[in-house]
């Protein structure tokens, strides 16, 4: 089967559009392929306003979304992978969806779509360890959409 990712996309940010809401997506900008300016990039993530009035000839296709956008007054071309976005949610109300993990994607490197990947480190840490609490600060601005 295709990936649901591209249409996932495309359904909330149309709902998004519908509220008049701001839509935001939350992109991996270290993944390949993705074309953002550096400048932007924290952390190895960036946030991109993809509203109407804030970017110029979108395109949401089932690989990518493509798309020009003004920084510090110079327009750029911006190409992020379908793959590489993280999230989609209303900058007004934090309203929208992390998107699920990609099953196509992680067949094709072998692994399991619902199983953590067993090299990444983020399994079972030494029992004699406690959990650490979250760092204090913001809660979280995202809402699952059901």
């Amino acid at each position: 089967m295709t990936s649901n990712r591209p249409y996932l996309l495309r359904a909330l940010y149309e709902w998004i559009n519908d509220n008049n809401l701001t839509p935001y997506i939350l992109v991996d900008a270290t993944q390949p392929d993705v074309v953002v300016p550096a400048s932007t990039v924290k952390d190895g993530k960036v946030v991109l306003n993809i509203a109407m009035r804030a970017v110029e000839a979108l395109e949401l296709g089932n690989e990518a979304l493509s798309f020009k956008a003004r920084f510090g007054g110079v327009s750029q071309f911006l190409y992020v992978p379908v793959a590489a976005v993280l999230a989609i949610y209303a900058q007004e109300t934090g309203q929208g969806m992390m998107l699920p993990a990609d099953e196509a994607a992680a067949e094709e490197e072998g692994l399991d779509a619902y199983e953590p990947d067993p090299h990444s480190g983020a399994l079972d840490g030494d029992p004699e360890d406690p959990p650490k609490p979250p760092a204090p600060g913001k809660g979280a601005h995202l809402r699952i959409v059901k």
